[in-house]
């Protein structure tokens, strides 16, 4: 059979790069299903509410802030040892289409649990628009990504192994979701340390999360406190950001 070769856009080879980087990390997943009440209640009743991208990013941040673990990663360079990071640097997987071509691309956003909801939700909608020389790290990203394949594994270790670096270049942790395509329980790779996936709200107000993490740097017993303290967030902190932003008018009902 005599099909048609296919060059590997910029895109795709930055894909294929993360997924070498991914390559060897003992990743374990965890997933529970969260009790969202008081939360689908504030957005429900919210002026123009945020995204779940933006809810989910900051109500993580918010629990890493008090759980050093959560900004904990594993580094190679100069010796093996975890490096704890001094705040909170969220990798969101924003899907675009550039060429007419579907993709994925990470957009870093630092200490988003010091940023309101709206402007998470901004950097996240603008992220998914905007032409990509417009946003600093994609360029950076496809500055490096052009590079000849030796140079690009040499930048990747770089970014990889040093505990300082991995802040710069992959953050703490990543949020990536196909809940805008219709759900499904999505289990992503990075190169870690922590990735949260969260799927559609279903039955009951309640939403499927995993977490997966680099078990090099905590055990499971911490991340099942986390998806406890991160469903209080939800309902708390989040919800009430949610209500404070605004309500919708009421429309009077004549009879």
């Amino acid at each position: 059979m005599r099909g048609t070769p296919k060059t590997i856009s910029l895109p795709r080879r930055l894909i294929i790069d993360l997924m070498h980087a991914s390559m060897g990390v003992p990743f374990v997943s965890l997933s529970r299903s969260l009790d969202i009440g008081p939360l689908q209640e504030a957005r429900a009743g919210a002026m123009a509410p945020a995204g779940w991208a933006a809810m989910f990013v900051k109500a993580f941040a918010l629990v890493a802030s008090n759980e050093p673990v959560l900004r904990t990663v594993y580094a190679k360079w100069p010796w093996p040892s975890l490096y704890e990071l001094p705040k909170s640097v969220a990798s969101v997987a924003i899907a675009r289409v550039e060429g007419g071509e579907e993709c994925v691309i990470p957009q870093r956003i630092v200490a988003p649990e010091a940023m309101t909801l709206a402007e998470l939700d901004a950097e996240i909608r603008r992220a998914k628009t905007a032409p990509i020389d417009e946003i600093p790290m994609f360029r950076k990203i496809m500055r490096v990504t052009r590079l000849p394949l030796p140079l690009r594994r040499l930048s990747w270790a770089i970014g990889l192994n040093f505990g300082r670096q991995r802040g710069n270049w992959f953050g703490s942790f990543a949020v990536s979701s196909v809940a805008a395509y219709g759900g499904g329980e999505l289990h992503p790779i990075t190169p870690g340390p922590f990735i949260v996936s969260y799927g559609m709200v279903g039955p009951g107000q309640t939403i499927h999360v995993v977490i997966r993490w680099d078990h090099r740097v905590t055990d499971a017993a911490p991340i099942a406190r986390v998806l406890t303290r991160l469903e209080q967030v939800l309902n708390t902190e989040i919800a009430a950001e949610l209500r404070a932003a605004g309500s919708k008018p009421i429309r009077a009902v004549w009879t």
